[in-house]
């Protein structure tokens, strides 16, 4: 990161977010009321308690006691860090999440991220030239015309060419920037060269368009056959996937992303007008990639080769994909013949049946069960109870749903098992916070975390005395001298700036705690209970007081306490 991202930034874009639009993108709100509800996406439930207020900007689950404001939100359901879900959110509103500079985190070289950034697209944009470029031998043309990719498409993707030149990239931009990408590589004598040469170039856009990285595919017979951009401070291969920028240009919110091996799959693809594919970068496919494409989507087809490399490529993404699976999200397989993939397959097929190869992908289920049965006789005990094993393992690894349910009934079925108990360890509900003691501090804090407006209450600024030290009266103290530097803060807002603080358990408990008051009489409920506060304050360090003097005898300033006590009485 170039630099922490300003507090007052984060206040102003939860300003700016409508939570029940946030959510209603996630899952389908319905208006009950003042507020929207829907199943609860954290626990499975029959009819829902998960309500999402327009006025507090603040979502709360009456059944599993899940909380929280806009961000909460995305970093609980796309498991997401601070950081990425401030950078989602912001997305979400269309604007760019500024950094502060920090003297622990140094600036990247001479020039920030977006410098970075930007020398990758002038790199992007001249490569892209080069592959126009008549000077060059047309070995990249070529290469395009022989597979078939319109102009439009390369276009769309940004396709390039890096001339099999040593020096190019050093003669026209930056090197130092060029290193920081990953451009150039930096020799022991202090010289460098191009990394990519005589390759054709498919330059790696994150959700914003950004260029992050290449892609590069050699057009002779050298190893490498691709090659990709190293890690970088904005490139991190386990968190992107090629094509995904593109796609959401084209769908928005595709019905069902494919996800291929290969950046000529997603590209062949394209040009037939199946503009949902993405690829990992040469990796296999992790969490990150599934969980990012399930934001955008409620179904991932795995699409891969069918030799031994793809079964097992399949594998594998299934193994990452299973802790994604919420209900109402799915993976299906779709395994190509041997020695096809999805470019192959689909000009030597048709667009037609291959669509009807997607149309008849194995749910994830089927493909699951039967591969991991494959080689087993499930006529024995021995050859069930291998089953069992080796399901229970990857069963543990789903979320809590009516999916897991079914899969572990399924499972029970095939081995004849009467019950499998795949409740996580260390996964316990939230206490019943409704059933906690009723006081007069968690009365007048949760009144007044929940209406921020209430401390504008007239008999606050009547000169009601809150400087006495008690837990309640302290933290009621402190969301109103917030609320006076900030008072267009929602309960949300509230939320957020007490992120990171000692109070935070406390401040989320009582976000949560019902408080059953018509609107009407909010005022003079959060004043009685304010007045009550106050004075079981008095009452206790009064009769402490009393105690002391009966004893030890007070001081002069303990004498003057308790005689302004005795006032308040």
């Amino acid at each position: 990161m170039a630099g922490l991202i300003p507090s007052v930034f984060i206040d102003d874009l939860l300003t700016r977010v409508d939570v029940v639009d946030l959510i209603d993108s996630y899952l389908p709100l319905k208006k009950t009321g003042s507020n929207y509800v829907a199943r609860c996406p954290f626990h499975t439930e029959k009819t829902p308690s998960f309500s999402v207020s327009r006025r507090k900007q603040f979502y709360h689950c009456f059944g599993c006691g899940a909380s929280g404001n806009a961000i909460g939100f995305l970093m609980d359901y796309s498991h997401l860090n601070f950081v990425e879900a401030v950078e989602d959110l912001a997305s979400f509103v269309g604007i760019d999440v500024p950094r502060e500079e920090s003297v622990t985190t140094p600036l990247i070289g001479k020039q920030d991220l977006a410098s970075l950034y930007a020398v990758q697209q002038q790199v992007a944009k001249f490569y892209a030239q080069q592959l126009r470029d008549s000077n060059n031998d047309g070995l990249a043309v070529q290469y395009f015309k022989d597979r078939g990719v319109s102009g439009e498409v390369a276009r769309d993707f940004l396709l390039g060419y890096a001339p099999d030149q040593w020096h190019l990239l050093a003669d026209q931009f930056d090197t130092g920037l060029l290193k920081k990408a990953g451009l150039l590589i930096a020799k022991e004598d202090g010289r460098s060269y191009d990394r990519f040469r005589g390759r054709i170039m498919f330059p790696i856009r994150d959700r914003r368009g950004r260029v992050v990285a290449f892609g590069a595919r050699v057009l002779g017979d050298a190893l490498p056959k691709y090659l990709n951009s190293p890690e970088t401070p904005v490139f991190h291969k386990s968190n992107e996937v090629y094509g995904l920028y593109e796609l959401l240009e084209k769908k928005g919110r595709p019905a069902q992303i494919l996800l291929v091996e290969g950046y000529m799959d997603v590209i062949a693809l394209a040009q037939f007008g199946l503009r949902n594919a993405v690829a990992t970068l040469g990796t296999a496919p992790t969490r990150a990639h599934f969980d990012l494409l399930f934001r955008f989507t409620a179904e991932i087809i795995l699409c891969f080769d069918g030799d031994e490399a793809g079964l097992k490529a399949a594998w594998r993404a299934i193994e990452a994909g299973l802790p994604c699976l919420k209900d109402g999200r799915h993976i299906r397989v779709m395994l190509l013949p041997e020695k096809e993939d999805p470019d192959s397959l689909i000009r030597r097929e048709g667009v037609d049946a291959f669509l009807a190869r997607l149309a008849a992908a194995s749910p994830l289920s089927d493909y699951f069960f039967s591969r991991l049965s494959g080689a087993l006789d499930l006529q024995t005990l021995e050859g069930r109870a291998a089953l069992m094993v080796k399901a229970k393992a990857y069963l543990k690894t789903l979320p809590s749903g009516y999916f897991r349910e079914m899969m572990v009934g399924r499972l029970n079925e095939q081995v004849e098992h009467v019950t499998l108990d795949l409740e996580s360890e260390g996964t316990r509900r939230r206490s019943d916070i409704s059933k906690e003691k009723v006081t007069p501090a968690r009365t007048a804090n949760a009144l007044l975390l929940q209406n921020p407006e209430l401390a504008q209450s007239q008999f606050l600024k009547d000169g009601v005395d809150l400087s006495l030290d008690s837990p309640g009266l302290n933290l009621l103290r402190k969301v109103l001298s917030v609320i006076a530097k900030k008072p267009e803060l929602t309960t949300g807002g509230l939320l957020e700036n007490f992120r990171g603080e000692p109070e935070e358990g406390q401040v989320r408990a009582l976000v949560q705690v019902p408080v059953l008051v018509p609107e009407s009489v909010l005022e003079v409920e959060f004043a009685g209970a304010v007045r009550r506060l106050v004075a079981q304050v008095v009452e206790a360090d009064l009769a402490q007081l009393l105690k002391k003097e009966q004893v030890l005898g007070l001081t002069l300033d303990e004498k003057k306490k308790m005689l302004r006590f005795l006032a308040m009485k």
